[in-house]
C-alpha cells in the first residue's frame, strides 16, 4: 500500500482498517473515497467535482443483473457525501439516451430524461455530471477540480502542457460546459486514446478513474501530485510570482483593525439591492496576489473553473484604497469609494445586457461578491455566511489557478460569452427557484448581552433559529462556551464581554464586524438582581446595578447605533427591562429604579434614531424563575424574604400572581424579542410585557 510520505501537495488519507472493515461493499467504498478526496481543499472545492462507482445490482422487475451506477447527486459535496445524497441509475439506460439526444441547442432537455435512468428510487436527483460518469466503462470515477489540474486547464497552452507532463497516459478535450454532450466528447476521447489514466478538461478540472475504489483515489492523488510538482518546479524558476510584489501589506493587528473599520461600510454598499453577511481573509495567498504587480491585470479577467465562477462573480472589485488610509471618517471613505462600487455595477449591467438571451432570466444583484484590499485583505458577501466563506474559498482556488497558470504559461479565463451562459444557465435558475424560503431574520446580525445563559441565552438561539447571525456575550466565559457548544462559526461566535467598559464592548463590535460585516440587532439582556430594603442597599450595590443594567445599555447603544448609520441599512435595538421598571414593589430600589432608566432610555433612543431607521424596544420579563441564572443567587432569597415565603415556594407563588395563572419561561421572552424584530416591523419606542398578565404592570 502507498504511503503517506510519498505526496508532498495532497493528503493521504486512506485506512486499511477501516476500508477491510467495510469490506465489498463497493458503494460504502466510493462514500469513504469521496469523503477522503472532499476533506482537502486542493483536490476539490466545496460542493465541486463529482464521484461515483458501477456496481452489478437485481432489476427488481426482471430479476436480471443490471449495472448500476452511484453517483453524487445534484447540490452535494462529496467531503460530506452520504447515503442519502446519492443516485442510483440504470447505466445502460444512459447510454440509450443517445438514441434521443437531438445535439448541442437541445442539451438541456436531457437532464429530465435522467429521472427515466433512475433504479434506486430513493435517490437524491441527478447532478448534471451524470452521464460524464456513466458513458465511461470505468468501475470508479473521480471528477475533480484541483488547483493544480485547473492551473494545467486554465493554462494558454494546456493541451501541450498536459502531455508534457503525462505524456500519452493523459487525455484533454477543450473547454465545454457541463451536459450530455461533454459525456460524448470524453467517450470519444478514451475510444481514441485506449489505456490513459485520466482526462484534463479545458479549463475545468480533471476525470481519473480505477477498476477499485482504493485504485481510482491513488490515481486521482497521483495526478494531482505531478501537476501540483511541475508547477512547483516552474515556481521555484521564476524569480517571482504575480509578477512580484508592488505594495507591502500591513501587520496582522492593523490588517484586522482595518477590516473591521471598513466592514459596515463595504456591507452598507454590497446591500444596495439584497442585505448581504461578510467574511474577511488576509490569508498569505491572498496577501501575495492583491500585493502584486499582476493584480491590476489579472483580476478583471475572472475565474476559469465554472463553480469558481458561479460562486464568485465575473471580476472582483479592487478597493482605490491604500493600506495606510485613514478610515476614521466613514463619510470620507465612503464618498472615496462609492463611485467604484457604481461603476462595477455599470460593468456588470452591460456585461448582462451584452450577453444574454431572449429566454434569459432577470439581472440579479449587481454588486460584486469579492473585495480586494490591496495591503489588507480579501472580503467577500453573499446571502448567509456560509456562502460568503465559501466564495472565499473558492477565490482562494481562483487566486492558486491563477498562480499556477502564469508560472507555467499564461492564464486564461472563461471568455465572457462562456462565463455569462454559465451564470443564467437555466438548469442553474432552477435551481435557484427551488431553495427553499429564507427564515424571517435571514441576512441579519444579532449581538446579545448576557447569552451565556438563562433570557440571554434563550434569546440568541431563538435568533438563530430564525436565521440570524448571532454573537454570543457574557461576563462569564464558562457559560459562554456551554452556550456556543452547539452552533458552527457560519452561524454564532462567543466573546467575552463586560458591558461596563467600553473598552470591552468596542473588542466585541470589532469581532463581530470583522466574522460577520456589520451589526442589524442588539439585545442588551445582560442583568443581575439585587433585591434589598433600602437601609441595607449599599453604594456599591445601587452602582452595580446602574453600570450593568444602565451604562451598559447606554454604551452598547452607542456602538451599535454607529455602526448601524454607517450601514445604511436600520436596525433594531431591544432591551430586556422587567415589570419592576413600572411597579413599585417592596425592597427594589436599586433594581427598580435602574430597569425604569433602561426603560426610558429606550424611549429616548427611539426618537432619535428613527431618522435612521433604527428602532429601539424594550421587553420586560417577570416571574422568570425556571431557567434563569438571576435566581440562582440570593435574589431569590431576597424576593422570597419579600413576600414572606421559601424559596422553593418561589415558582409557585410567581404563577400564580399573575393573571393568566401560567409559569414564564426564558423561552417567552425570546419570543417578546422575536416579535419586535420580525413582526412589528413598524414599532419603536414600545414595550411588551411577557408576564402572564400584572394589571399593576399594565402600561398606560
Amino acid at each position: 500500500m502507498e504511503t503517506k510520505s510519498k505526496y508532498k501537495f495532497v493528503n493521504y488519507l486512506w485506512d486499511d482498517k477501516k476500508a477491510e472493515a467495510i469490506g465489498d461493499d463497493q458503494v460504502t467504498l466510493f462514500l469513504y473515497r469521496s469523503n477522503l478526496l472532499g476533506k482537502d481543499l486542493r483536490i476539490t472545492n466545496y460542493g465541486g467535482g463529482n464521484t461515483s462507482c458501477k456496481t452489478i445490482e437485481k432489476d427488481p422487475i426482471t430479476n436480471e443483473e443490471v449495472e448500476v451506477m452511484w453517483i453524487k447527486g445534484s447540490g452535494g459535496d462529496i467531503g460530506t457525501l452520504k447515503r442519502d445524497g446519492i443516485a442510483g441509475l440504470y447505466n445502460q439506460r444512459l447510454h440509450d439516451l443517445k438514441k434521443v439526444y437531438r445535439g448541442l441547442e437541445h442539451e438541456d432537455e436531457m437532464v429530465a430524461l435522467f429521472n427515466h435512468c433512475i433504479y434506486d428510487l430513493d435517490s437524491r436527483a441527478p447532478s448534471i455530471d451524470t452521464p460524464l460518469h456513466g458513458l465511461l466503462p470505468f468501475k470508479h470515477i473521480d471528477h475533480l477540480h484541483p488547483d493544480a489540474l485547473i492551473a494545467i486547464a486554465a493554462a494558454e497552452d494546456s493541451e501541450k502542457i498536459t502531455k508534457e507532463i503525462w505524456g500519452d497516459t493523459m487525455g484533454w478535450v477543450p473547454w465545454q460546459r457541463p451536459g450530455f454532450d461533454l459525456g460524448l466528447q470524453l467517450e470519444k476521447c478514451l475510444n481514441e486514446n485506449p489505456g490513459i489514466r485520466g482526462i484534463v478538461l479545458g479549463s475545468h478540472g480533471v476525470f481519473t478513474w480505477g477498476e477499485t475504489s482504493y485504485e481510482s483515489y491513488i490515481n486521482s492523488l497521483e495526478v494531482i501530485e505531478a501537476a501540483s510538482q511541475y508547477i512547483e518546479d516552474k515556481v521555484a524558476k521564476n524569480s517571482s510570482v504575480f509578477g512580484g510584489q508592488k505594495i507591502k501589506n500591513l501587520p496582522e493587528d492593523k490588517r484586522k483593525d482595518k477590516a473591521a473599520q471598513l466592514a459596515p461600510i463595504l456591507r452598507g454598499l454590497c446591500s444596495s439591492e439584497n442585505a448581504m453577511i461578510g467574511h474577511f481573509t488576509d490569508d498569505d495567498k491572498v496577501l501575495e496576489y492583491i500585493n502584486s504587480k499582476d493584480l491590476e491585470r489579472l483580476a478583471p479577467m475572472g475565474t476559469s473553473c465554472p463553480d469558481h465562477f458561479l460562486r464568485t462573480k465575473i471580476k472582483p472589485l479592487i478597493l482605490n484604497l491604500t493600506p495606510e488610509q485613514d478610515l476614521s471618517d466613514e463619510q470620507l471613505v465612503l464618498d472615496k469609494i462609492s463611485d467604484s462600487f457604481e461603476q462595477y455595477r455599470n460593468d456588470y449591467r452591460e456585461y448582462y445586457e451584452s450577453c444574454k438571451h431572449p429566454n434569459s432570466p432577470a439581472i440579479r444583484d449587481a454588486n460584486p461578491v469579492v473585495i480586494l484590499y490591496p495591503g489588507v485583505g480579501m472580503f467577500t458577501f453573499a446571502k448567509n455566511k456560509q456562502t460568503a466563506r465559501v466564495a472565499s474559498e473558492f477565490y482562494i482556488n481562483a487566486i492558486n489557478v491563477m498562480r499556477g497558470a502564469e508560472a507555467i504559461s499564461k492564464y486564461t479565463s472563461l471568455p465572457r460569452q462562456e462565463a455569462f451562459d454559465i451564470e443564467y444557465w437555466l438548469l442553474e435558475e432552477a435551481k435557484l427557484q427551488r431553495q427553499p424560503k429564507e427564515k424571517p431574520l435571514s441576512r441579519k446580525i444579532a449581538l446579545v448581552t448576557g447569552s451565556g445563559g438563562g433570557i440571554g441565552r434563550a434569546i440568541a438561539d431563538k435568533l438563530i433559529a430564525e436565521g440570524a447571525n448571532v454573537v454570543f456575550t457574557d461576563i462569564s466565559e464558562k457559560y459562554l462556551e456551554e452556550a456556543i457548544l452547539q452552533y458552527s462559526t457560519d452561524q454564532a461566535i462567543s466573546c467575552h464581554c463586560d458591558v461596563t467598559k467600553a473598552e470591552s464592548l468596542e473588542d466585541v463590535i470589532q469581532k463581530t464586524c470583522l466574522q460577520f460585516g456589520g451589526l442589524d440587532i442588539v439585545v442588551h439582556s445582560a442583568g443581575l438582581a439585587i433585591s434589598k430594603p433600602l437601609a441595607d442597599t449599599t453604594e456599591a450595590d445601587w452602582d452595580l446595578l446602574q453600570n450593568v443594567l444602565v451604562k451598559g445599555q447606554f454604551l452598547l447603544s452607542k456602538l451599535a447605533a454607529r455602526i448601524m448609520r454607517i450601514q445604511g441599512l436600520g436596525g433594531s435595538i431591544v432591551n430586556i427591562a422587567s415589570k419592576n421598571g413600572l411597579v413599585s414593589g417592596p425592597n427594589n430600589a436599586g433594581y427598580g429604579t435602574a430597569k425604569a432608566a433602561q426603560m426610558h432610555l429606550s424611549r429616548l433612543l427611539a426618537a432619535e434614531l428613527a431618522t435612521d431607521q433604527i428602532r429601539v424596544n424594550t421587553v420586560n420579563p417577570d416571574g422568570v424563575i425556571v431557567g434563569s441564572k438571576i435566581w440562582e443567587g440570593e435574589w431569590a432569597k431576597g424576593r422570597a424574604k419579600a413576600y414572606g415565603i421559601t424559596v422553593d415556594e418561589l415558582p409557585a407563588f410567581y404563577a400564580k400572581r399573575n393573571l393568566l395563572n401560567q409559569i414564564i419561561r426564558p423561552e417567552d421572552i425570546a419570543n417578546g424579542v422575536f416579535a419586535f424584530l420580525a413582526l412589528l416591523d413598524k414599532s419603536t419606542g414600545n414595550t411588551i410585557n411577557v408576564d402572564g398578565g400584572m394589571a399593576n404592570a399594565f402600561v398606560r
